[in-house]
């Protein structure tokens, strides 16, 4: 008996010990809303907003969420994502719960104990204290109004506003060393090294972050996209997709050149064989190592600015290299006659190996 009670006991220690390392599903909520708004992505914003509703996030989370970003995003995407709650709310009589009652921080009214409050965050959140006397406004506007005012909000603890805020600075470009210091800030303010390492996993794997291999191969304005779902059952590997519309034609008017798509491959990831039938296909790579090979042909390697003009009917794959993300456009010119793609084998590794042994 009490050797079963000793193993019970591991078991729920272990269980707890792990639980304690994994992000909640709300904490998953909470970053993926914040990723979107800091994103500007307010279609995929809408759908993201109710899942987290469902998933019991509260209303006024959610709304100080997005009032503690403007200090990171500023106020348009702050004022646009509380839009898209507001409509979201509409007509829903009641469905998702207000959560605790907003109260207004007595810090508002101090202006000396928003300051002080604000300092001993700042402290806590850098790991020492900070300041930055080069731009004395700003080292105040921090102090005070960010760590002192905004922190003193009784919706979300510190560390859920670290999820939210580190969430937000993964899904801007140009902002690495205060994503880097808000990582380390996260675990100050109470996460654990394994959530943070798993927060930034599950940003990437669902085209939320710009601070991952495919963003760092391309160090451009290429948009990575959301995961290609649709298309996987003919990919090894994990790829994304962007599309990408002219902006001076709008509808579906008669086009020789179809809309365009940013595809990003992860290391390793390739399509299946397949042909194109009715267009050619047009490959325009803009970053990373990928490789393109025809049937029955060497195969051939691709950096960004290189071209490829796929004939109609030629059975062919294409991918990114065992070590290298790889990114390329691509559109369709018609040729006549009906389009469609035909789907065949996959590459198997033995032909991908010997297609990256080729250059």
């Amino acid at each position: 008996m009490n050797r079963i009670l000793s193993i019970l006991l591991i078991t729920f220690t272990m269980t707890i010990s792990v639980s304690a390392q994994s992000l909640s599903p709300r904490q998953k909520h909470l970053a993926t809303i914040a990723a979107l708004e800091a994103g500007g992505n307010l279609t995929r914003l809408e759908p993201a907003i109710r899942e987290a509703l469902d998933g019991g996030v509260t209303i006024n989370e959610i709304k100080e969420a997005f009032s503690q970003l403007y200090a990171y995003t500023g106020f348009p995407r702050s004022l646009n994502a509380l839009g898209v709650l507001s409509k979201v709310l509409e007509n829903s009589n009641g469905k998702w719960t207000e959560g605790k009652p907003w109260e207004r921080p007595a810090e508002w009214d101090d202006a000396q104990k928003a300051l002080q409050q604000g300092t001993e965050v700042q402290t806590k959140l850098s790991g020492r204290p900070f300041n930055y006397e080069f731009c004395p406004q700003n080292d105040y506007y921090l102090k005070a109004h960010l760590f002192g005012d905004i922190f003193a909000g009784n919706q979300l603890t510190a560390a859920d506003r670290e999820i939210v805020t580190v969430a937000a600075l993964s899904a801007l470009k140009g902002v690495a060393p205060q994503l880097a210091a808000h990582k380390a800030g996260a675990v100050n303010m109470g996460n654990t090294q394994e959530q943070v390492n798993e927060l930034c996993r599950f940003l990437s794997e669902n085209g939320l972050s710009q601070y991952d291999a495919a963003a760092d191969a391309c160090a451009g304005d290429w948009p990575k996209g959301n995961p290609n779902d649709a298309y996987a059952q003919y990919f090894t590997g994990n790829s994304h997709l962007s599309p990408i519309k002219p902006k001076n034609i709008n509808g579906e008017g008669e086009k020789t050149v179809q809309d365009y798509a940013n595809v990003t491959f992860e290391p390793g990831c390739r399509n299946n064989w397949h042909v194109h039938h009715g267009a050619h296909q047009i490959l325009i790579c803009v970053s990373g190592n990928g490789i393109y090979q025809e049937w029955g042909k060497p195969a051939i390697h691709l950096k960004a600015g290189d071209i490829i003009d796929i004939p109609e009917g030629a059975k062919h794959w294409h991918g990114a290299t065992k070590d290298s993300w790889f990114q390329h456009l691509t559109t369709h010119v018609k040729v006549g006659g009906p389009e469609s793609n035909e789907w065949l084998e996959p590459v198997n590794d033995e032909q991908y190996n010997e297609a990256n042994k080729q250059q």
